[in-house]
């Protein structure tokens, strides 16, 4: 009779445990689906560094895809200059963001010593795919978007100055990194190296998830 009650006791122990476990799996079962769904979607919908996007529009309600941060650097007169695209794969258009000295550099002579007002949004040559000399693309499921693209306009918004020691586009690039939760190279490395250097710290990772303390 003791044996009889021992075997239920562990047969009822062992059906509680399956219970508890279930949910917790199904729910990273889940997760890896949705982003194998969301990667094979953007594959879908073609890369968009191999075009020149169009100017953006308001994203329509019936647009479908994965959403997206590209760091991108590209040639320049002469440091180069590093960026990122946002967006959605579903669309064209697409949003820049970048932190450049206001007007033309050559006219600040004590650029490199001293702090110049800036621009932060897409300056010549950021939508021309012939300039571009390497990128970084990740994708992200919506609700972290929305939260890393308010990051991005926040920083536009609060970055007034540049200066190429301290405050300049590699940095800019490696604050909206960060956010993200990415690893990133020193930002005075040079723009082309520096997108080269990110891709690899993070081992080429597609997929992006933002933790919850962020």
């Amino acid at each position: 009779m003791a044996n009889t009650l021992n075997r239920l006791a562990l047969f009822l122990l062992a059906g509680l445990c399956a219970h508890a476990i279930q949910p917790a799996a199904a729910n990273e079962s889940a997760a890896r689906t949705s982003d194998a769904k969301a990667l094979a979607s953007a594959e879908t919908t073609g890369d968009s560094s191999q075009a020149r996007p169009a100017p953006h529009k308001p994203a329509s309600a019936s647009a479908k895809g994965p959403y997206y941060v590209d760091f991108r650097a590209r040639t320049a007169a002469s440091w180069g200059h590093t960026f990122v695209w946002y967006g959605k794969t579903s669309e064209r258009a697409v949003d820049v963001a970048g932190l450049t000295p206001a007007g033309d550099v050559a006219s600040y002579m004590l650029g490199y010593i001293t702090w110049v007002p800036s621009e932060t949004g897409a300056s010549y040559g950021d939508l021309d795919p012939e300039y571009l000399t390497s990128h970084y693309k990740v994708y992200l499921n919506e609700a972290d978007a929305k939260r890393v693209f308010a990051f991005i306009k926040h920083l536009q918004a609060t970055s007034k100055v540049w200066n190429a020691y301290t405050t300049n586009c590699t940095g800019f690039v490696g604050e909206i990194a960060e956010f993200m939760g990415l690893k990133t190279p020193s930002r005075w490395t040079r723009p082309e190296e520096y997108i080269n250097e990110l891709k690899a710290l993070n081992s080429g990772r597609q997929m992006v998830r933002l933790s919850e303390q962020q």
